[in-house]
């Protein structure tokens, strides 16, 4: 039997101050005039991870939604839903035994949309490969903290910074498990 090994990626917008949303969970302030590195991402994933409330919030965008990535299998974890969009995988139950299979299937690499529960609970599993950051030139003040419920200290390693005139930074970072 190969073994496949899909990384997951978690890839995500940050305030400066470390924020993922405004105070009213707003995300106007995110930069949206060029591609910043967008293009080569998903050229390296094939599938989308998301919570109920993200899920429910990207169909709801139109689209800037799931309509933006028609070609991504979305796999979303809840307990609660009783259906989704037609191709995309409900998981739940024992999460670490799901996310293991998945990422043990044929495909490219997973990214990890969000929300805050699912990023909590898949970093505390230590299931999370990948941290991909797009850093804002910009203090929120509050909000939605980018890491809220770490339990425990996240080595990582920086693997490559990417600047923009526009004052956003990339930057990538391979978690180290130990």
């Amino acid at each position: 039997m190969p073994v496949y090994m899909r990384k997951i990626i978690l890839q995500l917008v940050v305030s400066l101050d470390s924020f993922i949303e405004g105070p009213n969970g707003e995300f106007d302030w995110c930069f949206t005039d060029q591609d910043y590195g967008m293009g080569n991402f998903l050229s390296r994933i094939d599938a989308i991870f998301a919570g109920r409330k993200t899920y429910e919030l990207i169909m709801s965008m139109g689209e800037h939604g799931k309509a933006a990535f028609p070609s991504l299998t979305y796999y979303v974890f809840s307990n609660t839903l009783t259906g989704v969009d037609n191709g995309d995988i409900i998981v739940s139950g024992d999460i670490r035994k799901q996310v293991e299979k998945i990422k043990n299937s044929p495909g490219k690499d997973i990214w990890l949309f969000g929300g805050a529960h699912l990023t909590s609970s898949l970093m505390q599993l230590g299931l999370v490969d990948e941290i991909a950051l797009a850093v804002h030139p910009i203090l929120l003040g509050s909000g939605k903290p980018l890491f809220s419920d770490l339990r425990q200290r996240v080595q990582l390693q920086h693997t490559g910074t990417e600047t923009f005139s526009t004052g956003l930074v990339f930057l990538t970072y391979n978690i180290l498990h130990n």
